[in-house]
């Protein structure tokens, strides 16, 4: 018996460290740093739905972050430097399947040729939602 009452404790336990409970959760949200959080919801926006499947499906967060530059610069950063322009959606488009080098340092961007340019604006577009 005293082994079940054993077992039974260290499983509350483990429960309570692994899951906590909803309002610990809404607590740890609300602690998020305000710069991570969206200043608006994106997620009913077409442009941002589509745009984070694609960057989700290829390897653009190998070299990119949200909000932290790391090979290449952050999305947050392209997103200020550049205006949600038809021109500037085709200049990066192009950017993003030809490669670049020079704008944001030294380190060249990889071409991605096997992106279609509709792909590659609809990802523009949605990197350019993240001011």
């Amino acid at each position: 018996m005293k082994k079940y009452l054993v077992m039974f404790a260290i499983t509350g336990l483990v429960a309570a460290a692994c899951g906590g409970s909803d309002e610990k959760k809404a607590d740890q949200a609300a602690d998020a740093t305000p710069a991570a959080a969206p200043v608006a919801d994106l997620s009913s926006n077409p442009d941002y739905t589509k745009g984070l499947e694609l960057v989700g499906k290829s390897d653009c967060l190998t070299c990119h972050k949200v909000n932290d530059k790391l090979i290449g610069p952050s999305y947050k950063d392209v997103a200020n430097k550049y205006e949600a322009t038809e021109e500037n959606i085709s200049l990066l488009a192009g950017k993003i399947i030809k490669g670049g080098k020079g704008v944001w340092g030294e380190v060249p961007m990889t071409p991605h040729p096997q992106v279609s340019e509709e792909d590659a604006k609809a990802m523009v577009k949605y990197v350019l939602l993240l001011k």
